[in-house]
């Protein structure tokens, strides 16, 4: 290290997420370019960076200190506490300073904030740990500038006595107020008592001018606008990484703070080794080694298998020995490459909470990704594929000539998944397991709302520039400003504007805050505090590392991935509602043929909803081309629908060869490929293929062929030189022309980018057919489980309604009396509604009211109900959404009467629960309490007017289950528009003569109308989705097109558009370039020639009369004629009412006619014609 540098040794990077703005690469290059031979890292009260840190110093040649910026709780003044700096200087000093940090987040908060007891640290706890004071926030400092000399010598001396020769006096000169006094009253103690100093600049930013940034960061942290008179000012502007010169000159006059800095860089000698994994040990029984007990529960479990093979197939007894040997081979091959990388403990534990998991009725998923390929994994049972039968390889998971730590990614049931973590964590000590930390960061939308904040502005001007970065993921304020026109004019004309994304870009990216990882657990072999430390939530009892996923890796922890996946949740729930409904049907999704004829019907269909992986608009599209009759047809598909696949050719060709009448002249590309191809018919799909290929023309071994397939998939030139030189010469040994290996590689190598891994492909495509399967046969369970598994999700519980339509099921209301708190049947083609879906009921009611209903009996009406349910359970605003919501129509009244009662119906419960009481009170309780005197079910009203029912319901389950508004305007809008959508949307694709789709297809003018039901901006692009209830169709608009009808394409709103009908790639379905939009008001009014009412007096003919006049008197300004058809007891007549009586018919006055009449007793005639303007 020269003399003429200096080491910055308090420097905070994002990851102390409330207080600076330093990203580590931009730190490293500047340190770099500075000569700094070291720099540190001490963020406040973690090490979240650390290996980001300690990777990035060593690639730009700066030499990492690690540390940290401790917080010391003072108990005099608890909302102030001390700093103490300490770096690592050595592997023991890390570890030590990882049991205290995690026990500052365990045991130390103290206003949320983590907190180092004083009492905590003895000389052990502090060894291989260089300690700063914290200049003038350290508790020495502290008493130094309040003149308590005699407390600041004490406090040194208990310091020295933990620290030894390793605790300096730290001096900072950042321009803060009573910086310098506490600067020399240290230098001052530091004389008197021989202890050494040493300068820092107490780093929050990396050049001076992002003091802005920073501040604007700190008001984020605190909720503050940065003009807020009152907000605390605890930096200053100089506290940016100055270089080594600035810092010389400005300790000029204390050179020996400099040297100290260079020393303890000197001093700080953390080696971590990265890389290197350490396996946690498994319990195995007493005179037995990991590899022996894995080697005989594979055996064990091989022979159960084979069992079940033979009888299921019925293989002869004289045939099970050839039948077996591939397997025994294959089992031999995979203990023996298992046994030589060091990972049959890794196999066992995983194999153990699989088999808890299954023991406890937790299901789980049948593999993902590469893991499926290994027969060692099939036999334990934490895959459900036999490799062998489905040609998946092992050496695509682990790879004796690529060592790298084997990675199975289990999925749970969503429900069950954080039992099995929990049981991990008590099989191998709650100090030895841990889930991972996850960071969010200040994405694009989010921080130019917290800027806007910061800034001062309106809450309403900061939520228009939000919402005009497209939502999409990993959108960047960058691209934002490309593809958001509306978004860069304002930044480019609007001074506040600019102000805000200016402020916002130089804050994107940064840190923000931690979480916890989806599924990610580590187990250690000791101590987790021995790789790493330990973070939790405030009152949170989840322990995670403070290192993410792949840095837990780096320093040699291994990760477990507990996935939650719902399809499982969906899977068996639904076989329990089949094996409860049908006890005959013994239902074991694990079963079930995996031929089944109406399974494929079903997807060959296309009613793919909910069924797993395969209910996207664009795969449906491909099984329509597919035509699926196979379960290999199915792991294609899983494979086949992705971009590179559909973009390459490599699909068509797929599909075209799949329904070639003449199979024999699919081209294998050389003869001893065809077992290698045969089931793609010639399409290189998977990475799997492009392994055998490589195995059976060139030689290669099957590692060997990894290795190949990795290459091509990251094309590097130099090593796919290599590569190529090596196939060529093993396949031309083997007698492969020349020409031919050339033109097969060449290929291998454009299709290898594409090709997926067949393992994950099948595995998934077992859940995929399983879902289709429950499908197939017993609908209503399926869509009641998928149902119940989005019970919060109301837009998805829109379209699954629609699939439900579909299907012929009845989606009945829910009931007070009939339903559970998910959805359930009720009979073979019908689902009840789960009181869970209703908005506004919380679980704790719903889960009252069913075991008040389930010890006493039905309910019998409104007033009953409610003096039977729990009212701090069950409250008002519960009571009236299950009303709204049609739950209580089972009670015999109009939901408009229910409503209606709601307040006496609590009163009278009220007065019934406090004569209840007082009888209780009673000396001797013999009297009963009186029945409370309220007649609420002699009350009855007629049903609200549709809209107004439809509204309501809506409102209490976030969508129309009864009726929808399209309802009302279907006859007027057949008059005017090309018909229904769903119509419109089932036309097939434009072809051309030859049968291929058109892309020079015609458009044709079409009008449609719907009701809105969602709006998305992509960039310049708006697209609209309209529903008419049979269909739903998505229209666009551009620029211009939007501002002039935005006000009209509001959701819930029906609108009428024309424009021209096209068949959009993207989305794989139709959809209408819009030129006009009208409201279906608008277009009703100005269109209706002439109005028919129907009339049927029964008895009451000249009051209703009187009743018509008045609703028609305030509408007659209009050019709609009206005719009234009147039907009375003896005579029936037509009477023209003349043009002094012709109509606006609005809809304010068909509401009040058919409220007045009935709905179907008021009918508009129109002009022929479909032009709506």
């Amino acid at each position: 290290m020269t003399a003429a540098a200096f080491v910055h040794l308090h420097v905070h990077t994002e990851y102390s997420l409330v207080d600076s703005t330093v990203r580590i690469p931009a730190l490293m290059a500047k340190a770099a370019a500075d000569g700094m031979p070291a720099i540190a890292m001490t963020d406040r009260n973690n090490l979240f960076g650390l290996v980001k840190f300690y990777r990035r110093a060593i690639a730009a040649g700066v030499k990492p200190v690690i540390g940290a910026d401790l917080r010391i709780a003072n108990d005099d003044d608890p909302a102030r506490p001390f700093t103490l700096i300490v770096l690592c200087q050595d592997n023991q000093g890390y570890r030590n300073l990882c049991r205290i940090i995690s026990r500052a987040y365990l045991e130390g908060r103290i206003r949320g904030e983590p907190m180092i007891r004083r009492e905590w640290l003895d000389r052990e706890s502090c060894e291989g740990l260089i300690a700063l004071s914290g200049g003038l926030h350290g508790d020495v400092g502290h008493s130094l500038l309040v003149g308590h000399l005699d407390e600041a010598r004490q406090r040194l001396a208990a310091w020295r006595d933990l620290f030894d020769d390793r605790y300096y006096l730290e001096l900072t000169r950042t321009g803060r107020g009573d910086e310098e006094g506490c600067v020399q009253a240290s230098l001052l103690l530091a004389s008197e008592k021989g202890v050494p100093v040493v300068a820092s600049n107490d780093v929050r930013f990396i050049e001076d001018q992002d003091f802005h940034a920073h501040e604007a960061r700190v008001c984020i942290h605190e909720s503050r606008g940065l003009a807020d008179p009152d907000r605390p000012r605890h930096y200053s502007n100089q506290q940016y990484l100055r270089s080594s010169a600035e810092m010389m000159d400005l300790f000029s006059d204390v050179p020996e703070a400099i040297e100290n800095a260079l020393e303890i860089a000197r001093r700080c000698n953390l080696d971590l080794k990265l890389g290197e994994s350490v396996l946690p040990a498994f319990p195995v029984p007493d005179g037995q080694t990991e590899e022996q007990f894995l080697e005989a529960e594979a055996r064990r479990g091989l022979a159960r298998a084979l069992e079940e093979i033979f009888a299921a197939r019925d293989v002869p007894v004289n045939e099970r020995g050839a039948f077996e040997a591939p397997y025994l081979e294959r089992l031999e091959t995979e203990l023996r490459v298992i046994r030589g990388m060091g990972f049959p403990g890794y196999f066992l534990i995983v194999a153990d909470f699989i088999r808890w998991a299954r023991d406890n009725e937790i299901p789980v998923g049948p593999g993902r990704g590469s893991g499926a390929g290994s027969l060692v994994a099939w036999v334990l049972g934490i895959t459900d594929l036999d490799p062998l039968e489905h040609d998946l390889l092992f050496e695509r998971f682990l790879n004796p000539e690529r060592v790298s730590m084997p990675d199975f990614d289990i999925d749970f049931c969503m429900e069950g998944r954080d039992r099995v973590i929990e049981y991990v964590a008590e099989r191998y000590g709650r100090d030895r397991v841990a889930q991972i930390i996850t960071f969010g960061t200040m994405a694009a939308r989010a921080v130019i709302r917290d800027t806007g904040r910061v800034l001062g502005q309106p809450y309403g001007f900061v939520d228009r520039i939000a919402k005009l970065v497209p939502f999409e993921i990993g959108m960047t304020l960058d691209k934002a400003l490309e593809q958001s026109e509306e978004l860069a004019t304002m930044y480019r004309d609007d001074e506040e504007v600019t102000a805000i994304i200016d402020l916002a870009k130089s804050l994107e990216g940064l840190v923000r805050n931690a979480g916890k990882h989806a599924g990610g657990v580590v187990i250690a072999p000791d101590q987790l505090t021995d790789f790493a430390p330990l973070y939790c939530e405030d009152g949170g009892g989840s322990l995670v590392t403070q290192l993410d996923k792949d840095d837990v890796e780096a320093i040699g922890l291994v990760k477990f991935d507990f996935l939650g996946l719902k399809t499982l949740t969906i899977i068996e729930w639904a076989e329990r509602i089949v094996n409860v409904t049908y006890p005959d049907a013994a239902l074991d999704i694990s079963r079930v043929p995996m031929d089944d004829a109406e399974t494929f019907r079903l997807l060959q269909s296309t009613q793919t909803a909910a069924v797993f992986q395969l209910e996207s608009s664009g795969m449906r599209d491909l099984i329509k081309r597919l035509r699926p009759d196979q379960f290999g047809d199915l792991v294609a598909l899983v494979a086949l629908f992705r971009p590179g696949p559909l973009q390459s050719g490599m699909v068509d060709d797929f599909i075209a060869r799949k329904h070639s009448a003449n199979q024999a002249e699919i081209d294998y590309l050389h003869p001893d490929l065809k077992p290698v191809l045969e089931e793609t018919y010639g399409v290189i799909l998977y990475q799997e293929q492009v392994m055998q290929i490589a195995q059976v023309l060139a030689g290669y071994t099957l590692g060997g062929a990894d290795l190949l397939r990795r290459a091509m998939g990251k094309k590097k030139p130099e090593e796919m030189a290599k590569q190529r030189e090596i196939f060529m010469s093993g396949a031309t040994q083997r007698g492969v022309a020349e020409p031919t290996a050339t033109r097969i590689f060449d290929l291998m190598e454009k299709f290898a980018g594409y090709g997926f891994n067949k393992s994950h492909s099948a595995a998934y495509a077992v859940l995929s057919y399983q879902t289709a399967y429950l499908k197939a046969h017993y609908p209503a369970a399926f869509m009641a489980a998928v149902m119940s598994a989005d019970l919060d999700n109301t837009d998805r519980l829109v379209t699954l309604k629609d699939d439900c339509r579909k299907l012929g099921l009845d989606l009945q209301a829910p009931s007070v009396n009939r339903s559970s708190y998910h959805f359930s049947v009720a009979g073979d083609r019908a689902i009840l509604y789960g009181l869970g879906a209703i908005k506004g009921v919380g679980r704790a009611a719903v889960e009252a009211l069913i075991a008040e209903r389930e010890a006493h009996g039905a309910y019998a009406g409104l007033a009953e109900f409610c003096r039977r349910v729990d009212h701090d359970k069950v409250n008002r605003r519960a009571l009236e959404a299950m009303i709204k919501s049609g739950a209580m129509d089972d009670l015999g009244q109009s939901r408009r009467a229910l409503m209606h009662q709601v307040p006496g119906a609590l009163k009278s419960a009220d007065q019934y629960a406090r004569a209840l009481a007082a009888g209780q009170n009673d000396m001797f309780g013999l009297e009963a309490p009186p029945e409370p005197d309220v007649d609420t079910a002699s009350l009855d009203l007629d049903e609200w007017p549709e809209r107004l029912l439809l509204s309501n319901e809506k409102e209490a389950l976030g969508l129309y289950l009864t009726g929808h508004p399209f309802h009302a305007v279907r006859a007027d809008a057949r008059c005017f528009v090309e018909g229904n959508l769903a119509d419109l949307a089932a036309e097939p694709p434009p072809q051309t003569a030859r049968g291929e789709r058109d892309y020079a297809q015609s458009r044709r003018e079409v009008t449609i109308a719907g009701l809105v039901v969602d709006v998305r901006k992509r960039g310049n692009r708006v697209s609209v989705v309209l529903d008419d209830d049979s269909g739903r169709m998505e229209v666009s608009l551009f620029g211009e097109a939007f501002q002039e009808f935005r006000h009209l394409l509001v959701k819930d709103e029906i609108v009428v558009v024309s424009g021209a009908l096209r068949y959009d790639d993207f989305i794989g379905a139709w959809s209408v370039n819009v030129k006009n939009v009208l409201h279906i008001d608008r277009v009703i009014e100005s269109r209706a020639k002439s109005m028919l009412l129907r009339l049927a007096p029964n008895g009451q003919g000249e009051q209703l009369l009187m009743k018509l006049h008045d609703v028609l008197l305030p509408y007659r300004e209009g050019n709609c004629e009206v005719a009234v058809q009147y039907f009375g007891n003896d005579a029936k007549a037509r009477l023209e009412l003349g043009a002094e009586w012709s109509v606006r018919p609005s809809r304010e006055l068909r509401d009040k006619l058919s409220e007045l009449l009935g709905s179907n007793n008021v009918r508009l005639l129109y002009a022929p014609g479909r032009e709506i303007m």
